[in-house]
């Protein structure tokens, strides 16, 4: 079971079943450990201690886990390293979501929030080590208790035992709570891991989502609420100038409508969610879009094209030989060039953006909420509201998918809610909703890339030139994190996995950013979503022209002794052996292969694609090989590896989201479709064996889904793909 609660309900917790020991760190990130009451607990622990793991009275152990759920598994993966270090049995073992503090840090971000397949990567030793501090302290506690050395003791399934003595955890936990952690306690060996790898491990979410018992934020409801969406521009950049709500008032539900402070909107209040949907559609609003963008996608393309036309801006790989090696690409005996096109994408979570606000005794506030970034979320609605952070508690619950939507730095969906609360006077609770068409016409979205490729082939084989140039509208640029990701000018994000690529290439790689108020942001697996497509068909491509299987070509250009790049062609060969890579398929079959790394990952994919007697094509199969290091839950890398890839091969065969004069032209699913239970291909998943840390799983499946797709329709069809959806290019899907 997973709960979820404020910082204030979680510590009272720690007490409510008498003495609670906790274990976890400090804020200097070292081992600490608490033996408290409730009230003890708020004092001492608010602002210098953050508790990992919670063992009661009763021998109840609750992980506290840091990195919310969004389906990629933290409730699961995070306590497996507890319930290892501390010899736990799994199905006791319980999990709450930790509450929203400064001392919560994300180690790849500095603050607490979820996102960039860092949950594991940058988590996997802290929760060890707390779980292993913990047993540590148990043990030496019944050591004493019994006389005997602390060697004696083992445990199992949260049982400790010496000679005729026996006990659970929840006898020593008074006497524990008193000892100091171990500043490096004792971690497993390998060899002795019984949960960390074990197969088919039961996820600690499964059965709440499968029984409707899990709660999300479009679950929540608390007293003396009431429901408010927003009427917003149809055009980034439109400000109200005027609304008339006469016609609303006839509307059963209607509570009120209200001018956003901030006069991007007017918030329509009402007792239901579709009363307020109802009463929305009937009010009339005037927009001043004088400072809107009015462009049209036809216009972007243009103006994409001229910026891809001209000098780059940026000297990515800083050779400042760009012209003289795409000459040389060019006047090369063997050459490929290819332009590739990449539309705004949207994130289109199952649950879009939802949260609530609630007034509390004493000025304060709690937060409802899928919370993906504490760390923006709790000082931003501070801010708004002139409540000090310490008042405000943000209680986080499951979330619907996100794919980079909630960790938007602007905290756009809780800046509306707190603008509507205070709207509406602050004194009652609001429930923000957004639709599927708020969030498709006026979210956050993956930016347009366009890309440029000029490749020469030498005399033996392989690339002797490789120049590159790529368009797009940055990310980070003017946001909270543009000193961590832009260097020198360009932004990371743009560039990923181009200009450090794993490939040994002769490469200059230029950069033009394109301007624009279209809200752009990390969509999943961010610039490698683009990147990974281009370099792996260019691949093929270059193949091709060489003469050379695609996977001995990939191979030639990899330096295998090195161990990044040997990790690269493992993932390689794997794929290839288990998808039958060179075996003869009949005529209308054809096979394609890609890899990319991301975020520490290595991942290779093989597609297999038929057509049928009028050309559609089917997605047969994907075969998938992956090294994420050490895998702590084999099955929930399994099952992120294949959502990546169906998230990734739905984004490239059909959606985009397009403009006619500055309004998004797509409205719900039927023009943003997702990929159909119809699309979805046999997907075969091998995970390399390891002793590395592990490395993010949620999102390096994506990258080389699409690739692999368009490689297998160019073996199928010898149609090439590089502007995309796929649809736009006259393929049509079964």
């Amino acid at each position: 079971m997973t709960t979820s609660m404020n910082r204030r309900g979680f510590l009272k917790s720690v007490g409510a079943l008498g003495v609670t020991m906790v274990v976890g760190f400090n804020a200097s990130g070292a081992l600490a450990a608490s033996k408290t009451a409730a009230g003890d607990v708020l004092s001492n622990t608010s602002a210098d201690f953050n508790p990992f793991v919670k063992i009661d009275a009763d021998g109840t152990v609750t992980v506290v886990v840091k990195h919310f759920e969004m389906g990629q598994g933290t409730t699961t993966g995070l306590t497996t390293l507890v319930a290892e270090e501390m010899d736990l049995a799994w199905d006791e073992v319980k999990v709450a979501f930790a509450p929203s503090h400064k001392n919560y840090i994300n180690l790849a971000f500095g603050g607490q929030g979820t996102g960039g397949s860092t949950a594991m990567a940058n988590s996997f030793m802290q929760y060890r080590q707390a779980g292993a501090a913990a047993r540590d302290m148990l043990v030496r506690a019944a050591a004493e208790a019994w006389g005997v050395e602390a060697s004696a003791i083992t445990v199992k399934d949260g049982v400790l035992s010496s000679g005729d003595k026996t006990a659970g955890f929840g006898e020593f936990v008074n006497a524990a709570a008193k000892l100091t952690p171990a500043k490096e306690p004792v971690l497993k060996d390998a060899s002795k891991f019984t949960l960390i790898g074990k197969d088919k491990l039961p996820r600690k979410d499964s059965a709440a989502k499968t029984t409707g018992k899990a709660v999300f934020a479009m679950d929540v409801k608390v007293p003396n609420m009431v429901y408010v969406t927003i009427l917003r521009s149809p055009k980034f950049g439109g400000v109200l100038k005027s609304f008339e709500v006469s016609d609303a008032k006839s509307v059963t539900g209607f509570v009120d409508a209200k001018a956003l402070p901030n006069m991007a909107g007017v918030a329509v209040y009402a007792t239901s969610t579709w009363a307020s949907i109802k009463a929305r559609r009937s009010i009339k609003a005037v927009w001043d879009d004088s400072k809107a963008d009015s462009r049209g996608t036809p216009e972007m393309l243009k103006e994409y094209a001229a910026k891809l036309d001209a000098e780059p801006t940026y000297d990515v790989t800083k050779k400042g030989d760009f012209a003289k090696v795409e000459a040389a690409a060019k006047g090369a005996s063997k050459s490929v060039s290819a332009d590739f096109f990449f539309p705004l994408l949207a994130h289109a979570p199952m649950e879009p953006m939802v949260c609530v606000i609630e007034p509390t005794e004493g000025g304060g506030l709690k937060v409802h909420d899928g919370c993906q970034f504490p760390m923006i979320t709790h000082p931003t609605i501070a801010a708004i509201t002139k409540v000090p952070a310490e008042k405000i508690d943000i209680v986080t619950y499951y979330a619907g998918g996100s794919f980079g939507r909630r960790a938007n730095p602007q905290s756009d969906y809780h800046v509306e809610a707190a603008l509507a609360f205070l709207a509406l006077g602050g004194k009652k609770a609001v429930k923000l909703v957004w639709t599927r068409e708020d969030d498709l016409a006026g979210g956050f979205y993956r930016p347009m890339f366009a890309q440029r490729a000029h490749i020469g082939i030498g005399e033996d084989g392989k690339v002797a030139a490789w120049a590159q140039r790529s368009v797009a509208q940055s990310i980070f640029k003017g946001g909270p994190m543009e000193s961590f990701v832009v260097k020198d000018g360009v932004d990371h994000s743009s560039v990923e996995g181009i200009s450090d690529t794993p490939y040994q290439l002769p490469m200059s790689l230029g950069l033009t950013d394109y301007e624009s108020p279209m809200p752009v942001l990390w969509w999943r697996s961010v610039g490698h979503s683009q990147s990974g497509y281009t370099m792996e068909v260019l691949m093929d491509m270059a193949a091709e022209a060489a003469g050379k299987d695609p996977v001995a070509f990939r191979l030639a250009h990899l330096d295998e002794s090195d161990e990044d790049q040997g990790r690269v062609a493992g993932v390689l060969k794997l794929a290839a052996e288990k998808a039958g890579w060179g075996t003869d398929l009949p005529e209308g079959k054809g096979r394609g292969i890609a890899l990319h790394k991301s975020f520490g990952t290595y991942v290779a994919e093989v597609a297999e694609v038929s057509l049928n007697d009028k050309g559609a094509v089917s997605i047969d199969k994907i075969t998938c090989a992956v090294d994420c290091g050490t895998a702590v839950n084999p099955d929930v890398i399994r099952a992120q590896m294949e959502g990546a890839i169906g998230y990734g091969l739905g984004a490239v065969m059909r959606n985009q989201i397009t403009m006619k004069e500055g309004v998004v032209e797509q409205g719900n699913f039927p023009q943003y479709e997702p990929l159909r239970i119809a699309d979805m291909p046999v997907i075969d998943v091998h995970i390399m064996p390891s002793d590395k840390k592990p490395s993010g799983v949620g999102e390096p499946g994506l990258p080389p889904a699409g690739p692999a797709l368009a490689n297998a329709i160019y073996a199928a069809t010898g149609k090439r793909i590089t502007k995309l959806p796929m649809t736009s290019n006259g393929i049509k899907f079964a």
